[in-house]
């Protein structure tokens, strides 16, 4: 190692600093387990401290027991998925193969970029993707990618769904093609939207479907919209459902919308991110009915599969495609028989091994695994939905379709122009009394609490805890 180097920041592949590094991990280890076994004593969402941490980078390398006590710092103020009341976002705490399935990736450091860069995981990731494909009720021919986030796995889907229904596109650009439009719920994800934005034809080719009370695509409204848009010169190529909105967690009627696209020649993408897990859940997987119908889907073992970030993945119900409609050749990688570069055939090049920490967790909690959790967040949603719908002042956005609540509070006492307000500050009681955090998302034109049961540490003792500082905020601020 050149002088001035530290001696442990590298293992030494001839083992010359073992016992160093043995230490270094040793402390690390500490750190992790003392915050992760102390996480419920914290807050679900600590305050922030005054900034005091060093940014400029220093002339010399620092001490590791230094970083580390700056690391101390940092973890005491992060959001903290593992507490009992963390139950505003779709941020699990993750499995612990999954920790140790990133840290082993971290240091193999292998590209899936290109077999000869990852020759075990580029093998790995098709094999375990064709099985979650066919869980959905894909053939054999099915298959997909992981990427770094659901963003980009819609984005990737897009993609290919445009050159494969618009083909000039691919290589003589947009001109060729129109005016392509994209159908999709009114309360799609953003990440839509962005990729309209990316793609080139602009955030407005995105379609907005109205919903109906239960935040599901309404079919009179998409036929309309459909029409309206042929009628306008514009050309719809794609229509994106989801399984599992991002306020509500409500599910697109998807045996309709897929013989609807079907009937138009659409590419019929499913947005399941979130609520793909159900394939895991022999009690709630029919929700997804029609799902195999689709062209593409999106699904994100971050979320209720408990995977580390980032894991996520878009899925093909036939790979040809993906091959035909995006395959950009790397002259500069070798080749290896029938297994792809997958960087090939992706909207990333380098490429972390995700699929590592996905199969560690898959093959240690295996389909019954999950399918305990999936029930248990299913029983703590209902029990919670019934000590809400019990509380007069309070209103369900809709009818819970996965492990997510939306509700508000309206105080019939109260103005209706300061029920934000109410809301906004029952947030706040709630984490400061309560401990428990719940996120106030806008949904149609108002604040509204959104939690989700998805945190397998919660159980109805909390969720007690949390109806009763609904009560004690009442109490404080209606009138009698």
């Amino acid at each position: 190692m050149p002088l001035g180097v530290s001696e442990t920041a590298f293992i030494d592949p001839q083992g010359g600093n073992r016992g160093a590094i043995a230490a270094l991990l040793q402390d690390a280890l500490h750190l992790l387990l003392d915050h992760s076994t102390q996480a419920a004593q914290g807050s679900p969402l600590p305050p922030l401290q005054p900034w005091q941490l060093p940014t400029a980078i220093p002339q010399q390398g620092q001490d590791p027991a230094l970083l580390f006590h700056h690391l101390q710092s940092l973890m005491a103020q992060s959001m903290n998925p593992a507490h009992p009341g963390y139950l505003g976002h779709m941020d699990p705490p993750a499995t612990t193969l999954s920790l140790v399935g990133d840290l082993l990736a971290a240091v193999l450091n292998n590209n899936m970029l290109a077999v000869e860069m990852s020759p075990v995981f580029s093998r790995l990731e098709p094999l375990v993707l064709q099985e979650l494909a066919q869980g959905f009720g894909f053939g054999a021919g099915s298959g997909g990618l992981l990427l770094s986030g659901g963003t980009l796995a819609n984005l990737q889907a897009l993609t290919v769904a445009r050159n494969v229904q618009l083909p000039p596109v691919r290589t003589q650009g947009l001109g060729a093609a129109g005016r392509p439009v994209v159908l999709a719920s009114a309360v799609a994800h953003t990440s839509w939207r962005k990729a309209t934005m990316v793609l080139g034809l602009g955030s407005e080719a995105l379609i907005p479907v109205a919903t109906n009370d239960e935040s599901q695509m309404d079919l009179g409204d998409l036929e309309r919209q459909y029409q309206g848009a042929i009628a306008a010169g514009q050309r719809p190529f794609a229509l994106v459902a989801t399984a599992g909105t991002t306020v509500t967690g409500n599910i697109d009627p998807l045996p309709a919308l897929a013989a609807f696209a079907q009937a138009q020649g659409l590419w019929f993408h499913v947005d399941a991110a979130y609520g793909g897990a159900l394939i895991f859940s022999p009690e709630q997987r029919h929700r997804l009915q029609g799902i195999d119908q689709a062209d593409s889907i999106t699904f994100n073992p971050q979320k209720w599969l408990y995977v580390t970030k980032t894991c996520a993945m878009v899925l093909f119900r036939q790979m040809d495609r993906l091959q035909e409609a995006f395959h950009i050749a790397a002259p500069y990688m070798g080749r290896d028989g029938d297994w792809r570069n997958l960087g090939e055939v992706s909207v990333q090049g380098t490429r972390h091994v995700d699929i590592l920490k996905l199969w560690l967790s898959l093959q240690h909690l295996g389909h019954q695994g999950y399918g305990a959790l999936i029930a248990a967040s299913y029983d703590l949603t209902d029990y919670l939905r019934r000590g809400l719908e019990q509380r007069s002042f309070l209103h369900l956005a809709s009818g819970p379709e996965l492990n997510i609540l939306c509700f508000r509070g309206q105080p019939q006492g109260l103005d209706p122009a300061v029920w934000d307000d109410w809301n906004r500050n029952l947030q706040q009681f709630l984490l400061k009394e309560a401990d428990c955090f719940l996120s106030l998302p806008l949904y149609r034109g108002s604040l509204w609490l959104k939690v989700v049961l998805l945190n397998p540490h919660c159980d109805r003792a909390i969720l007690d805890r949390l109806l009763a500082g609904i009560d004690r905020y009442a109490a404080l601020t209606l009138p009698s």
